[in-house]
């Protein structure tokens, strides 16, 4: 179907006002784009879905920022870890994303500040993942206090790390009731029909994909050791042996995004293991669109979450 038309409209506006892609810079000018997109410093606090307790701390010694929309309440917790390629994106880009999440769920939900490329390239933020995971597992009491209702979420890059979250709790047997995936990167080294539709005019663009892989790890996409990673399942969980037996997924994919494929083939994949999915190709929307402030993306991400509610209970 046709662009979402609030959508379309940004990307028009973008393009007016030259934005240029993310992979025409720095990773510090990546990062203050985003920033800006998200509209960081002009955000009206009044407007934002109110939250009675937000507290900065660090939970398995990697900074994180948690929020409560019920205090004392035994509630589920989620651990959030946000998008951006590893290498942009922090706490403040995705604050909207994870208010929406806590309210519409009634839970915990602590962000993760994992650490960025390329200061800290692969395998830093699948570290850092793991570790505050693992933390707030290990101490669910002083969360949302349900061991029964944790979850773990994300979108794309930190959908990735979720995914990747989830098998280590699976093989680590720490109990993970769901786990939530925005338009996941599963499968960088795969051939993907949607790579070429959507490769341009999207805002995610196959150039930024293959700057963030660089920067990520270091290697060329094209190079001989980039080939020999891509199997690495902690880049590409979708060529996990075997994935029987991890959480039940949200996956949520987007028609206009050039990660629409993968997403789905990791759908297919989770359900030929045997594995409880929900997943939906959202219609006319483009890459990022959890959590932003549109009637179309907005309408998306109370569904996404609606259906998280519904596995945790």
């Amino acid at each position: 179907m046709p662009l979402d038309p609030e959508t379309a409209l940004m990307l028009q506006e973008m393009q007016a006002r030259g934005v240029p892609a993310m992979s025409e810079g720095t990773p510090a000018q990546g990062r203050a784009m985003l920033r800006a997109f998200a509209g960081v410093d002009r955000r009206d606090a009044a407007l934002l879905p109110p939250i009675p307790e937000i507290r900065d701390q660090t939970v398995g010694g990697v900074p994180a920022r948690v929020y409560r929309p019920h205090p004392g309440s035994r509630v589920p917790t989620v651990v959030f870890l946000h998008g951006g390629g590893f290498v942009i994106g922090d706490l403040d880009t995705h604050d909207l994303a994870v208010r929406l999440l806590a309210t519409d769920l009634g839970a915990v939900v602590v962000s993760v500040e994992y650490g960025l490329a390329p200061e800290r390239p692969f395998p830093a933020g699948v570290d850092d993942a793991w570790a505050a995971f693992a933390a707030v597992a290990a101490h669910i009491e002083d969360f949302g206090g349900d061991p029964d209702r944790l979850a773990v979420a994300g979108d794309s890059a930190g959908a990735n790390l979720a995914a990747v979250t989830a098998v280590r709790a699976r093989d680590e047997g720490v109990p993970l009731a769901a786990q939530l995936l925005a338009y996941p990167t599963v499968d960088p080294g795969g051939e993907y029909a949607s790579r070429g539709e959507n490769a341009e005019g999207y805002f995610l663009t196959a150039r930024d994909m293959a700057w963030f892989f660089e920067q990520y790890t270091g290697l060329h996409p094209e190079s001989v050791e980039a080939r020999a990673i891509v199997d690495d399942p902690r880049i590409a969980p979708l060529r996990t042996p075997d994935l029987g037996g991890v959480a039940p997924a949200i996956i949520a994919t987007a028609e206009y995004d050039p990660l629409r494929d993968e997403g789905v083939a990791y759908a297919a994949a989770l359900v030929g293991a045997g594995v409880r999915v929900w997943h939906r190709t959202f219609p006319g929307l483009i890459h990022g669109f959890y959590g932003t402030p549109l009637p179309g993306p907005l309408a998306a991400t109370h569904e996404i979450d609606a259906a998280l509610q519904e596995l945790l209970g």
